[in-house]
């Protein structure tokens, strides 16, 4: 080490501090125990997001399902008064080719 009177160049300062920090063992034990938690952490928050992934796509299938299930058929009688009439109107929905199955991405297809 140097002397701290003497005038060092940047590269001589540099390498000086990272032997300090090479050679101090005094936050080890800190640093690996925080290093254990955040590992912890970030497992644990794995695991919630893929429950919370799941959650969201049933849910998702539950309205896909529930749209499929919609039946758009009206009726509108006809109204006559005096010397005006019209006439009614009506449409029937039918199901369409492959309206009645849902694609799945996650779970089985008989799930409710």
């Amino acid at each position: 080490m140097h002397q701290p009177n003497e005038s060092l160049t940047i590269a001589q300062r540099c390498r000086d501090s990272f032997v300090k920090l090479w050679q101090d063992e005094a936050g080890f034990v800190v640093s690996m125990e925080l290093i254990l938690i955040v590992t912890i952490l970030v497992i644990g928050m794995i695991a919630g997001l893929t429950a919370l992934r799941d959650a969201v796509v049933g849910e998702l299938t539950d309205v896909a399902r529930s749209v499929q299930q919609m039946n758009q058929s009206y009726s509108v009688n006809g109204v006559e008064n005096g010397s005006a009439s019209t006439s009614g109107s009506g449409f029937q929905d039918h199901n369409d080719g492959g309206s009645s199955t849902c694609i799945v991405v996650f779970g089985p297809p008989d799930e409710s």
